[in-house]
């Protein structure tokens, strides 16, 4: 998939399309703050819409994190940024609603994402609210051959990694945007139309040129949104999501493939807390039982649509009892820690188990505490992440499986690489939408990006098919990440957000 990847690595040159309307005044909502500038649209004169530095659409995990990540930066926490998104929790203080059971849509934050939101001042927001730490991971298959126990104690930290509510993080970020110095406008619309003209000279202009003066020698972009309004910036970034409309404006194509698999997700309950990240190979995905606190689990079970469908729509007690089932001896035994290892001992040698190390059946579901939801799953991946004016970050610019929970992780990973970029671009002079600067962002992440889908595509594949000699190499490998010690440090470090593979480095 690399290659495959690799082989579309081709310039995309962005079309451009001549105005047709005129511009006009835009309405917008500001976000609420405390002692921040909120003098956000520049206007230098009547015709012209507002003016902004970026605008970033898509006001999601990442696009919050993009924004979060300038403001806490001395050379960008003081830029004019918009962020275009019709979602109406964006214009509340607090949507967080204590007392309920956890949302079914979380993310596992590995440690170097941690930092990132220690950074930024977001970790602190969410600290007060629920979240899950966890220092064991135990991966196994439904063959019984083989299975591996993670610690972070392995690699000298604390934590794995930690798991949280999809709101959680994003209104822990949004408070650090409101409490900022950056100025910000949230504009409640859809992305319509986005137009740019070919740079040419300032020759003949003012001292203060107009908006549109800029716009029509190509120093900005317009944005043209669903209220009927318009908005210019010097930096569009997409961070739209998989059906990502900027990417699709700018004429930026991916490549990639549906998988036969669509993912359900929801909370469940259990009599103890769980501690844990559990994840089972099934011969039709994998299951995850991920710690989310208060005796609470969220479950990301994989499988073929129709199964899918079944699963959704059958009663609770008859899922609990599947969940139940596939965590422990359903589809085949559970792996035994003495007779699996000896069948491989030609592997692992004479290494002994310590107590930490042996093979643990995970907590029983006893209650259904949310909603079932249910999604298809996809790699897709961009060719170009930026053009002249215009940056896609998160899901606009790559989609992966979820099998271990990385995606929202290399969203994150984007958007403080692209801050760095334009703090850098600003502390050179630089036009931060000119598309030499953007190419840094993009040389940063493009390569760490294709490498994480190569391997979860790879994993995903390997685990699609039921053959013998397939089942003992999958055996192998579980006791090869188990037993050897250099081995298994660097696979902890990679899912935790080192960019180094495990084998080639």
């Amino acid at each position: 998939m690399n290659r495959v990847l690799a082989r579309n690595l081709r310039k995309n040159v962005c079309g451009t399309r001549i105005l047709q309307r005129t511009c006009s005044t835009v309405v917008t909502h500001e976000v609420s703050s405390s002692g921040s500038n909120e003098s956000n649209a520049i206007r230098n004169s009547t015709e012209d819409g507002p003016q902004h530095d970026i605008a970033i659409v898509g006001g999601g995990m990442v696009g919050i994190a993009l924004a979060a990540s300038l403001a806490s930066k001395p050379l960008t926490k003081h830029l004019n940024v918009a962020i275009i998104d019709n979602n109406p929790l964006l214009g509340r203080k607090n949507i967080i609603e204590k007392g309920h059971p956890p949302d079914p849509r979380v993310s596992t934050v590995t440690p170097a994402t941690i930092s990132f939101l220690k950074d930024i001042g977001a970790w602190k927001y969410i600290e007060e609210q629920r979240h899950a730490y966890f220092d064991k991971m135990q991966v196994w298959d439904y063959t019984g051959l083989g299975y591996t126990r993670y610690n972070a104690n392995d690699v000298h930290q604390d934590v794995l990694g930690c798991v949280v509510e999809n709101k959680v993080l994003q209104s822990s970020q949004l408070s650090c945007v409101q409490e900022s110095d950056l100025q910000k406008t949230v504009y409640p619309a859809r992305l319509n139309a986005m137009d740019m003209l070919p740079s040419s000279s300032l020759t003949g202009l003012g001292e203060v040129p107009s908006t549109t003066d800029l716009f029509m020698r190509g120093r900005l972009a317009k944005l043209e949104l669903s209220d009927g309004n318009s908005v210019y910036a010097k930096l569009v970034v997409g961070a739209d999501g998989s059906k990502s409309r900027v990417r699709e404006l700018a004429g930026i194509k991916t490549t990639g493939w549906n998988y036969s698999q669509n993912a359900i997700i929801c909370t469940v309950e259990h009599t103890v807390e769980n501690y844990t990240a559990w994840q089972r190979f099934l011969p039709n995905g994998p299951i995850a039982l991920l710690p989310i606190g208060d005796n609470f689990s969220n479950i990301v079970w994989t499988m073929d649509p129709k199964e899918a469908s079944d699963r959704k729509l059958m009663n609770e007690d008859d899922f609990i009892k599947a969940v139940n089932d596939a965590l422990d001896s359903g589809y085949g035994p559970n792996p035994e820690t003495t007779s699996s290892r000896d069948s491989l001992s030609w592997l692992t040698g004479d290494a002994t188990i310590s107590a930490k190390e042996r093979f643990e059946t995970p907590p029983k579901v006893v209650k259904l505490s949310s909603e079932r939801m249910m999604f298809p799953l996809s790699l897709r991946h961009a060719k170009d992440y930026v053009s002249k004016r215009v940056a896609l970050v998160g899901d606009s610019a790559h989609t992966v499986h979820p099998l271990a929970g990385q995606g929202v992780n290399l969203g994150f990973a984007d958007a403080c690489a692209l801050s760095k970029a334009i703090s850098e671009g600003i502390a050179l002079g630089t036009d931060i939408g000119e598309s030499n600067l953007l190419k840094r962002y993009e040389s940063e992440r493009k390569p760490a990006n294709i490498a994480m889908m190569a391997v979860l595509d790879g994993i995903q594949k390997m685990y699609s098919v039921d053959f013998g000699p397939l089942n003992a190499l999958r055996a192998a490998a579980f006791h090869g990440a188990h037993y050897i010690s250099p081995l298994k440090k660097r696979i902890i470090s990679y899912a935790s957000g080192d960019q180094s593979l495990p084998l080639f480095s």
